[in-house]
């Protein structure tokens, strides 16, 4: 989930952003009760056992993954937020919780984890305490509900602090939580949220309060939580780029690329902003594309999107994860909305901040680069990311071995995703080996401090206990021969 300084970045950060009254902000005392209360609760908890966290995890993993509980958060985050597809909510909801619980199933979390004989150390599994779980509006369920279920794994208790859209959507899921908790016999301290109205004030509270924070959404929040004095693990900007080359199969790219494009109207960071494709395969690929629902725009319809989609430099919320009809009434368009587009494509020969349709659009709108061959399809995804997005990942359709592993020597990507549609892959599926998250680590060339998928390592402390073992002391030649026998001594 991503934005760095952009039109996306300034429209996402007024849709998800605390609330800023503070002077009806829930106050330091009412967030120093809650932190204490999950203090006294984790206290035990992390002493309980493996079994005890699993039966905890496995808790707030059915709390959302019961279809009938499932239907109701998709439906209410989208009424509430007006952001996305519901039918699209509900299966993400089902499929990463899913698979969270498939990469944890079975992961010893508590205690002896590990044990070296040779190097005489033994590693001990610690939890971290009260993690500050801050989560966007885009994801209103899923997103607090996968890393609930990752620190409760650990032993940890949790207090989210929601986007104000996703409110009610959290507290639902908070309320389906503490009911499986209290067949469980679980505490329902471990799991808490902050009260209504959240504001900066609050949040920053809690930020400073826990023991951890773990911060997905605006890069607001994000640098609210890297400046709060916390340890904190913050994402950072989307804007993904996938690259067509001569090889691909049209008919496959273009579908994998639509799936992806379209799904959950595009409310995910790892959504493609633009494809590039290779001049030799390009008007195959265009009408590929064309027969999966997307529609190509003329520059006149261009410029009237570019209207509607940003105001002031910010992305406007009435187009912002709307489906791709509805954003051409928006713009104007009636006649391209007649057609009941499944997404908007334009073209674009630049990047950067001249060049807005080059940025996250956090819509089902596509933009299309041509490039002269791959070399020079590198360069331009470069450029995008100069713009907005580095770290993240980039697709490729069409890539041998080597191709894969140049596009991850030569550009700031923490992921590369070779024939799959991106938005389903990057977050992991049950077809690659990532781990599932719906928070991607962007490296330092996003400004982060990790560049895995977040999961459950980010919430654990391990204690390393050293024995003694026989002394090894190396000769110098043995590590130094191949030096010295190049430059000399």
């Amino acid at each position: 989930m991503n934005d760095m300084a952009s039109g996306a970045t300034l429209a996402r950060s007024r849709d998800n952003a605390p609330n800023t009254n503070d002077a009806n902000d829930a106050n330091e005392a009412d967030v120093e009760r809650i932190v204490e209360r999950a203090r006294v609760a984790q206290h035990s908890f992390e002493q309980a056992g493996q079994e005890t966290l699993d039966t905890a995890a496995a808790a707030a993993a059915w709390a959302i993954m019961e279809p009938q509980r499932n239907r109701r958060l998709a439906d209410l985050s989208v009424r509430d937020t007006g952001l996305g597809n519901a039918d699209d909510k509900f299966r993400k909801n089902q499929r990463k919780t899913l698979g969270l619980l498939r990469d944890l199933h079975g992961v010893a979390t508590t205690g002896v984890i590990a044990r070296n004989e040779e190097l005489g150390i033994v590693e001990i599994a610690r939890a971290v305490g009260v993690v500050a779980a801050i989560t966007p509006s885009t994801n209103p369920a899923a997103t607090p509900a996968n890393k609930i279920i990752n620190a409760l794994k650990c032993g940890n208790a949790v207090i989210v602090a929601p986007s104000p859209k996703g409110y009610s959507s959290c507290a639902l899921l908070i309320d389906f939580i503490h009911a499986e908790f209290a067949k469980a016999g679980i505490d329902p301290d471990l799991v808490q949220m902050l009260p209504e109205p959240i504001g900066k004030a609050a949040t920053a509270a809690l930020m400073k309060l826990a023991d951890l924070v773990v911060a997905t959404g605006s890069q607001s929040n994000v640098r609210m939580a890297y400046t709060s004095g916390t340890p904190a693990f913050g994402v950072g900007a989307g804007n993904v780029a996938s690259i067509v080359t001569a090889r691909a199969v049209p008919d496959d790219a273009a579908r994998k690329i639509a799936m992806s494009k379209t799904f959950d109207n595009a409310t995910s960071c790892s959504s493609e902003n633009s494809v590039v494709i290779e001049n030799a395969i390009y008007a195959r690929m265009l009408d590929a594309l064309s027969n999966q629902g997307g529609v190509l725009l003329d520059a006149v319809q261009k410029a009237r999107l570019q209207a509607a989609l940003w105001h002031d430099g910010k992305l406007s919320a009435r187009c912002t994860a709307r489906d791709a009809a509805t954003i051409a009434r928006e713009a104007g368009l009636d006649d391209i909305a007649a057609r009941e587009p499944k997404f908007l494509m334009v073209e674009e020969t630049g990047y950067g901040a001249d060049y807005p349709f080059s940025g996250e659009k956090l819509s089902p709108v596509l933009t299309v680069y041509r490039s002269r061959d791959v070399a020079n399809a590198i360069d331009i995804v470069r450029g995008i990311y100069g713009y907005m997005g580095a770290g993240h990942s980039v697709g490729v359709h069409g890539a041998d071995d080597a191709l894969a592993v140049t596009l991850g020597t030569q550009l700031p990507v923490a992921r590369v995703i070779v024939d799959q549609a991106h938005c389903l892959a990057t977050g992991g599926n049950f077809d690659n080996g990532l781990p599932f998250s719906l928070s991607m680590g962007c490296g330092t060339w996003g400004g982060n401090n990790f560049s895995s998928n977040l999961g459950y390592r980010q919430y654990l402390n391990v204690t390393r206990i050293a024995y003694r073992i026989e002394e090894r002391v190396p000769d110098v030649d043995a590590l130094l021969g191949d030096y010295f026998g190049r430059v000399g001594r």
